[in-house]
Formats: C-alpha cells, structure tokens, sequence
C-alpha cells in the first residue's frame, strides 16, 4: 500500500476518522462534551484512529498535526450546539 503523501488528501483522511468516530459514538460525545471529559471518554476511539492515520500517512506529514486540527473540527465544532458549561 502507498502511504498517503499529498497534504489535502492526509487532511481528508483524518476528517474522515474522525468523522467516523463521532458517527458511532453519538452517545459519548455528546455526553463528553455535556460533562467536559471528551477526551477521556473518547480516548480509545481517538488513539485508534490516530494510529490508522498514522499507519496511512507519510512519516514526512505525520507531526503536521492534521488529525489534530480534525479533532477539533470534527468532534469539538460540530458538537457546538449540544449543552454545556464550557461554552
């Protein structure tokens, strides 16, 4: 398999995780986000992820900190609307 080299299509593929992360774990991410722990709570889920990006990206991309910028976007933007004493 190639490893992903292109940083708009590594950018895509962390979104995409994530975005899949937070499909199947609705549930956990609103109540992380309701009792501030959403990283504890999607800990594994996250880690996981990382490690399937990392396993797709170049090493050249791996510390440019897509997957992170994604987990804001995706989990922690998206998830604006639910109720919660940090915002």
């Amino acid at each position: 398999m190639n490893l992903i080299d292109n940083p708009d299509q590594a950018r895509r593929l962390a979104r995409a995780i994530l975005s899949d992360v937070a499909i199947y774990n609705r549930e956990k991410v609103e109540a992380g986000i309701k009792n501030d722990n959403l990283f504890d709570v999607l800990n594994d889920d996250i880690e996981e992820g990382r490690q399937h990006y990392n396993s797709r990206v170049s090493p050249n991309l791996t510390g440019v900190n897509f997957f992170d910028l994604a987990i804001v976007d995706v989990l922690v933007k998206r998830a604006g609307k639910i109720e919660s004493k940090i915002w």
